[in-house]
């Protein structure tokens, strides 16, 4: 059986199955430069586990308090490791990239402190937690205060706007490395550092956070590797290699860990308690797997971008640019188109392929999302998933793909959704990419 027959066995049609191969063909450069990256990763992250004496006795489970868990100290000594930071928070009771920039934020401020993002508004999820939409619990009802540089019209730092917010009561300054529901360029890690440097020019004493999701080994350095104070992920993205069934990081100076820990369990505990509850094995095994799975999902990223682009859409990053997450921003002008896309990322699914996914009000959100991931675990933006709110200009964000070959899959699937439905034509549409 040849390879186009199973595709077309699994509904994808030979127009379809023909226009995208034809562009595939033309990535296999791209491809090899992620490649690259992936070894060069792979090859950190074995030598973290390799110094800090990774065994067989780290996989263990210990549950109650978790008083003298091994494993998960060794975890985080891996995690401080890799990221070449003093300290390292690695827990499953950090349940989302939310929690975890919660505990972080929470931990380091205290009232009457100002919080500034210099990149515009941050994450939808995170307004409730900062209190840009009033919300019980939030930052904002402890009194911190919050204030934000918007980009500028064409992306970039706003550092005029910066210098002039940055005051006596600037404790900590957060910056969102991957794009959210925006269509804004993600930044890269040398954008980042550019940054702090300029902030800590102002303000040498300020706390530089990261919010690092979507981006751990897209590139061979890491923002901690540019001067950030903390970076902070979610193991249900790239470092948990679609093993991890829950679980975020921390990673940082020591003092900031500290604080953050103290906030998570309760003052005067912070590290030292927290079982894992048999998890480790698939948090060290999902460490060592994210480099070459993240790269698979920045193939499928890459080559949605180009079979995107080609139909006239408008694509953030584009088909040629350099890379620094694994998100890929389409916009498709209509709630109809954005809906059928992520149909065809449902149907494409191990799981759950029969489910039809519609739009619905999800906590945290200010309009209606869709989410299609039929996903091992359930939520995992490093899984195959596309996601988007239902609102102007009507963009889905795509990510993620445990294999190169699933997320071409899932491509090809939502342009045969939207052909099905008439929302686009392949008829003149089939041109080498010049």
């Amino acid at each position: 059986m040849h390879t186009d027959d199973i595709y077309r066995q699994m509904g994808i049609s030979s127009q379809v199955f023909t226009f995208c191969t034809q562009i595939e063909a033309d990535l296999k450069g791209r491809f090899e430069a992620i490649d690259h990256t992936a070894e060069y990763n792979q090859m950190k992250v074995i030598k973290a586990m390799q110094d800090n004496q990774v065994s067989d006795i780290h996989f263990a489970a210990t549950t109650g308090y978790g008083y003298n868990d091994l494993g998960r100290d060794t975890l985080e000594k891996v995690y401080a490791s890799l990221f070449h930071t003093e300290a390292a928070l690695v827990r499953p009771n950090l349940i989302s990239g939310t929690h975890a920039l919660h505990v972080a934020l929470a931990g380091n401020l205290r009232p009457g402190d100002e919080l500034l993002s210099p990149v515009g508004k941050p994450y939808d999820t995170l307004e409730e937690v900062i209190g840009i939409r009033d919300s019980a619990g939030s930052l904002k009802e402890y009194g911190v205060i919050y204030r934000q540089v918007d980009l500028l019209s064409d992306g970039s730092f706003d550092y005029e706007g910066i210098k002039g917010a940055i005051n006596e009561k600037t404790k900590l300054v957060t910056i969102q490395r991957s794009k959210g529901y925006a269509t804004r360029p993600t930044f890269s890690v040398g954008q980042i550092g550019d940054l702090i440097r300029f902030i800590r020019q102002i303000k040498p004493d300020v706390i530089c956070m990261v919010d690092n999701c979507y981006g751990e080994f897209v590139e061979t350095i890491e923002p901690t590797d540019v001067g950030a104070d903390m970076a902070v992920g979610s193991l249900i993205k790239n470092p948990g290699g679609g093993l991890a069934p829950i679980g975020g990081y921390i990673v940082g100076k020591e003092a900031c860990i500290d604080n953050a820990s103290y906030r998570l369990s309760a003052p005067g505990l912070g590290r030292e308690v927290g079982a894992s509850l048999g998890l480790n094995t698939s948090f060290y095994q999902g460490l060592f797997l994210s480099p070459t799975v993240t790269a698979g999902a920045l193939k499928g990223a890459i080559f949605a971008a180009n079979i995107y682009e080609r139909l006239g859409f408008p694509v953030v990053p584009d088909s040629k640019e350099d890379r620094h997450d694994i998100i890929q921003a389409i916009t498709l002008g209509s709630p109809e188109r954005v809906i059928a896309f992520c149909q065809g990322i449902q149907a494409a699914a191990p799981v759950d392929s029969f489910v039809t996914p519609e739009p619905w009000d999800m906590p945290g959100y200010d309009a209606p999302v869709i989410m299609a991931a039929g996903a091992f675990v359930q939520g995992s933006s490093i899984e195959l998933s596309a996601d988007a709110p239902i609102k102007p200009p009507y963009a889905v964000y795509f990510q993620g793909g445990l294999t190169w070959y699933h997320a071409k899959l899932g491509v090809m699937m939502t342009i045969q959704k939207l052909v099905d439905k008439d929302l686009i034509s392949l008829d003149h549409s089939q041109r080498s990419i010049t």
